[in-house]
């Protein structure tokens, strides 16, 4: 039986900064074993048996830090491809297109797994066998939802209400009186928003409950190109026809109204990861109930959860705090406020303030950059290029820039100008001059870059030739 697992990469994960941000959304967030959620789910989908290929939906511009991410765990023969929408359009859409993409492919009786790329399962076992049997349900028709047992009447999810494997209907997140009621019950689960179904019956209930999503996804696939970059096949879904596509999710838009849906009822170990609640519980307490991970020291605390990236965190006479720090931001919070970081993220988005979107470390396609220092008319970046890659041929209007090579060889194009710099030297780029920066060694080249000028935002850039496509 043919399976394609299908990964949903999106969101923001808006309750989970200052790690969690726009570019950097929550599926990058790296859990105490070094691995991803992304990588984590990659690595779920491969374990299962007869999987043709994995392919995720994600925004285009996530597409080279995706692809780094999955090279870095090793792909093992695994086929993967990945389908890059231009902008969100929720999970129906998101489906909807990797319904289609499959069935040109493999065929209608293919089956589609659909896994969030941000949560996290634990019995890889237990989740073998529920997509087995998920499998063979979809296979007679059904569209199959994973239902989890519940372990506590949780008012952060919704509910599913069942007889055996028979939903009898979906219920939006509870109060805390009707979720005791639902566990107690026995016939309720946390929808966990994983799902499975083969293509001919995805397609046939879209038909039925939401055309006008099926039609305008189609619409756009037939606009779309199919390419190949860094080993994987992409399809670029057409920006101005992506437009037309109606937003809504998968939900609501087709499980809700369907009168073909089947539940399995599971215990896989799941969990959302949907706030720093979820992310302190993951570890085991001390004796005063900390959870720390990274540098921390703590005098008089109980209680408190601190996540460090680097720095020292001193912690003296505190109870009940979320505490995680970052290069370029700092949350603290107390713990039963921790839904309510969203709005921290709201507020900086609305600000314009650049924290909601990206780290003070940017992941490009050739490699990475860190903002040293940011002035009004000075900027200081520590620009790392991985061994064989190159920057575009560009050119900037308003800045000038000086480069210091401290670790390996750079190629450069200077102007007219085509030179090799070494650790210890520097080249001068005027404003107005086309350059280029490339690693042509073995090893990491590691560079630092002064800008100055009048104006040093990143959208002063002409690319005229680029490997990535982005010229």
């Amino acid at each position: 039986m043919r399976l394609i697992p299908v990964i949903l990469c999106g969101g923001a994960g808006s309750r989970l900064w200052p790690v969690s941000r726009e570019m950097h959304p929550k599926p990058f967030m790296r859990l105490a074993d070094g691995k991803s959620l992304l990588q984590k789910a990659f690595l779920r989908g491969a374990a299962l048996s007869g999987v043709q290929e994995i392919l995720t939906v994600t925004n285009s511009g996530l597409f080279f830090k995706m692809a780094d991410e999955f090279r870095e765990i090793g792909l093992d023969g695994v086929t993967t491809s990945f389908i890059l929408e231009p902008f969100g359009r929720n999970t129906a859409a998101a489906v909807a297109a990797a319904g289609l993409r499959a069935l040109a492919l493999y065929g209608n009786d293919t089956c589609l797994l659909i896994l969030p790329a941000d949560h996290l399962v634990t019995d890889q076992a237990a989740f073998n066998a529920a997509v087995a049997q998920a499998q063979t349900l979809a296979q007679s028709g059904s569209l199959v939802t994973f239902g989890i047992k519940p372990t506590a009447p949780e008012t952060g999810f919704g509910y599913i209400e069942a007889d055996g494997t028979q939903v009898l209907r979906f219920v939006e997140k509870p109060s805390v009186e009707i979720a005791h009621k639902y566990v107690q019950s026995g016939r309720f689960f946390w929808n966990s928003g994983m799902f499975c179904f083969t293509v001919a019956g995805l397609l046939a209930q879209m038909r039925e409950h939401c055309p006008a999503i099926l039609s305008a996804v189609q619409a756009c696939v037939s606009q779309s190109k199919t390419s190949e970059k860094l080993g994987f096949t992409r399809l670029e879904l057409d920006e101005e026809s992506f437009k037309a596509v109606p937003e809504d999710s998968i939900d609501y838009a087709l499980m809700e109204k369907s009168h073909s849906v089947a539940v399995v009822p599971c215990s896989i170990g799941w969990n959302d990861i949907g706030s720093w609640g979820a992310v302190s519980n993951l570890m085991p307490a001390d004796g005063n109930g900390n959870r720390i991970q990274g540098k921390a020291v703590i005098q008089n605390a109980t209680n408190c959860y601190i996540q460090s990236d680097g720095r020292v965190v001193g912690a003296v006479g505190v109870d009940d705090l979320m505490i995680v720090d970052t290069p370029d931001a700092l949350l603290v919070a107390k713990k039963s406020a921790c839904q309510d970081v969203k709005q921290v993220y709201a507020q900086l988005k609305a600000q314009g303030d650049e924290t909601y979107k990206l780290h003070r470390t940017v992941h490009r396609p050739w490699g990475t950059y860190t903002i040293l220092e940011d002035s009004d008319n000075f900027k200081i970046k520590r620009i790392e290029v991985k061994p064989g890659a190159q920057l575009s041929l560009q050119m900037h209007h308003h800045r000038s820039e000086h480069w210091i090579v401290v670790s390996g060889m750079a190629k450069v194009v200077n102007g007219d100008k085509e030179m090799l710099v070494n650790t210890n030297e520097s080249t001068y780029i005027p404003a107005g001059h086309k350059h280029r920066l490339e690693n042509p060694g073995i090893l990491d080249l590691v560079l630092i870059e002064v800008q100055s000028g009048p104006y040093l935002g990143e959208d002063d850039i002409v690319r005229f030739d680029d490997v990535y496509g982005r010229a």
